[in-house]
């Protein structure tokens, strides 16, 4: 089991910071995720895939890589871990036709 109390608010901005720097691609090879499927992480008018923004967190704030598959991103995973440390995280929109 993740211990995701060692995960703070700052980890999770300094996750955000990386994917806005590297960019989407560059972060996902990076950091071993992929895009979003269902959610999304909303901050300071910008999007975000929840799930590899806290696997990344997780990763700075104790040194261990996550697999993708090591935690759940939905309502009981990530999505609740960011709500609990303060972010907005949105059922995904569906594509503009």
């Amino acid at each position: 089991m993740v211990a995701w109390m060692e995960v703070t608010h700052a980890d999770v901005l300094r996750a955000m910071k990386e994917y806005d720097r590297l960019g989407a691609e560059r972060f996902f090879s990076e950091h071993g995720f992929a895009p979003t499927t269902t959610y999304e992480l909303s901050w300071e008018g910008r999007i975000y895939p929840p799930k590899a923004i806290l696997g990344t967190a997780y990763e700075f704030a104790t040194g261990q890589r996550l697999a993708s598959s090591d935690f759940e991103g939905g309502k009981t995973g990530a999505v609740k871990v960011l709500g609990q440390l303060g972010f907005i995280v949105k059922e995904k929109l569906p594509p503009a036709r």
